[in-house]
């Protein structure tokens, strides 16, 4: 589904305003939680997208000020949910200011792979989506408060 810049800017940033939400439910105690000793943690996990944001837009040309994989991870929830905001808002900028409808067909090498800049951008917001999935159920695991995502969960209904 080929989208305008336009389109693409309100795609992401509503992605992105949903994973705030789930980074914002995080708690410090929560972080460690995760399924087995060979899975990230819910902590990992939220910092793996924290750092994937900026990698991915690199590989189409989009320097985005933010921490890279191999930087340590904030030990903070509150940090956390900070650290994604700021490079998602700096991804949302850079997506507005330097590009246009032309520029969403430009084609870059990414992973192994030739994808335009808005296949990049659907491709990284998938990616956010899925492990957005991963971050809830561990988040069930800890005993915390789910947000709404898509829809009511089951906690805002009791609400």
């Amino acid at each position: 589904m080929p989208l305008t810049h336009q389109e693409l800017l309100a795609y992401f940033q509503h992605e992105a305003h949903v994973t705030q939400r789930v980074f914002e439910a995080l708690t410090d105690a929560s972080l460690t939680q995760q399924v087995t000793e060979k899975d990230r943690s819910l902590g990992e996990i939220a910092w793996h997208l924290v750092t994937s944001i900026p990698e991915m837009l690199r590989l189409v040309g989009l320097a985005i000020p933010g921490p890279q994989h191999h930087d340590p991870a904030p030990q903070k929830a509150e940090e956390l949910a900070r650290a994604y905001r700021q490079v998602s808002e700096a991804a949302h900028a850079a997506m507005a200011n330097q590009w246009d409808d032309a520029a969403l067909s430009e084609v870059h090498e990414v992973y192994g792979y030739r994808w335009s800049k808005a296949q990049t951008v659907a491709a990284l917001i998938a990616h956010q989506t899925h492990h957005r999935g991963a971050m809830t159920v561990l988040m069930r695991q800890a005993g915390l408060r789910v947000p709404e995502i898509y829809g009511p969960t089951r906690d805002s209904h009791a609400a």
